[in-house]
């Protein structure tokens, strides 16, 4: 482009300087009418190099520019901060399911028909309550009968002292004999049994008609009653009772759910080792949120029971935590998140997750040295402080390191860069725990 402009400064030249020669050698053929005016060549090269200060002023050649092209361009700003420090508490997420401390299903215990009902369906129920009435009368009239028959045992029984004491004073004198004296005793200790007999007999009546009254063994809520009032019901001690209804506890409320063999194994080393409470002493606090709930911290518990092996076939084990539920919000059956301490409060080292890069198989966080070069730094992140909205890292960057947190697409390893200070918050400014998907 600069060669071009100058060929072009000088070919203008030649055509002026032509064109002043022809002025001057043509001035007697056109007479000038008035003075005079001349030309001198000085006027001509003044007006060339004014052609080509505008020629140059116009664009066509710019050495300054040219001179520009060839430096290095100026380092990309790129916004920097040290790894936030945040004193945490790692906890384990699991899905499980709440479940009833009791369970009952309320079925009779003799048969009969069905005489009331003393409850709404779905109503919470208190202890003793009457929930079922059989008819009862031919309960009182076995009764009735018993009674009869423990007084006949009574008469027989006192007969059979009276004859055997009889007998008692006949055979010291010797007027009996010993045959009868014996059979005189066997009758008493006969008529002994026989009144014990009828006297479980009026029990057995007793309980019956107790058990015609059928109440609530539990305090909790009950469910739909399945036979209607004038059905017969099957009673009895076999499996082909009636089912009548069921009723579950409320408060407190257990909370089953399964961890793998690795989480279960992560939890004995860091037990052994005096990092974590024993998760079989009841002193393990958990919490669970509803699937509609956002917060954690609204229903808290102990985990309370883990159980005695693994399954084979899942590779999961069973546990359960107990939660307290006064106001009989939750259910049984319904599902939950729940979460468990996975380490000890410690200060921890927190990025946000954007500012991870992936290289292959590892992790690289960019940071930038006190000259402004680019240093990329493998590391070894943890899980996600959700509610912070930042990643831990375990290992790989110092409480100092000046982290690149926004602009790494114009970071390069090695390249400079313009560091601006930058700071990391926190999603919000309550206390996180960070979870492990389990």
């Amino acid at each position: 482009m600069p060669w071009e402009a100058i060929a072009a400064i000088f070919a203008l030249g030649g055509c002026m300087n032509s064109v002043l020669a022809y002025s001057r050698n043509d001035q007697s053929r056109y007479p000038v009418v008035g003075a005079r005016r001349s030309f001198p060549a000085a006027s001509g090269v003044a007006r060339i190099a004014g052609l080509g200060a505008m020629l140059l002023g116009g664009g066509i050649f710019f050495p300054a520019e040219v001179a520009a092209q060839g430096a290095p361009p100026p380092a990309p700003p790129v916004t920097v901060s040290e790894p936030l420090q945040r004193e945490i508490t790692e906890w384990d997420e699991y899905t499980g399911q709440f479940a009833a401390v009791d369970y009952v299903e309320i079925r009779a215990r003799v048969s009969g028909y069905l005489q009331s009902i003393g409850f709404q369906d779905g109503e919470i129920v208190k202890k003793g309550d009457v929930l079922f009435q059989i008819d009862s009368r031919p309960f009182e009239i076995a009764l009735a009968s018993a009674q009869a028959q423990v007084k006949q045992a009574q008469a027989q029984l006192d007969l059979a002292n009276v004859q055997l004491s009889r007998a008692s004073e006949l055979r010291q004198r010797d007027f009996v004999a010993a045959s009868t004296y014996d059979q005189r005793n066997e009758e008493m200790r006969q008529a002994g049994a026989a009144l014990e007999t009828a006297q479980a007999a009026v029990r057995s009546a007793q309980l019956n008609i107790e058990f015609a009254h059928i109440t609530a063994p539990i305090t909790g809520r009950i469910s739909r009653h399945e036979v209607s009032i004038g059905n017969l019901v099957t009673g009895g001690e076999g499996g082909q009772t009636t089912l009548l209804t069921t009723i579950v506890s409320l408060d407190p409320i257990y909370f089953y759910f399964d961890m793998s063999e690795a989480d279960y194994l992560a939890y004995q080393r860091a037990v052994a080792a005096g990092k974590l409470k024993s998760t079989r002493d009841g002193s393990v606090t958990a919490q669970v949120k509803l699937a509609d709930e956002t917060d954690w911290g609204k229903h808290e518990g102990k985990l309370d029971f883990v159980d005695n092996q693994v399954d084979r076939g899942a590779g999961t084990i069973r546990a359960r935590t107990v939660f307290p539920n006064p106001n009989y919000f939750v259910t049984p059956g319904q599902f939950g998140r729940l979460r468990l301490p996975g380490s000890e409060p410690y200060v921890a080292t927190l990025i946000p997750d954007a500012a991870l890069v992936t290289d292959q198989s590892r992790k690289i966080v960019m940071t930038v040295a006190a000259d402004g070069t680019v240093v990329p730094k493998v590391v070894r992140p943890g899980p996600m402080a959700d509610e912070l909205g930042l990643r831990i890292i375990r290992d790989g960057l110092a409480p100092g390191d000046k982290v690149i947190i926004n602009g790494l697409m114009r970071a390069r390893p090695g390249a400079k860069v313009t560091p601006q200070p930058g700071k990391i918050e926190p999603a919000t400014s309550a206390q996180t725990q960070p979870q492990r998907a389990g």
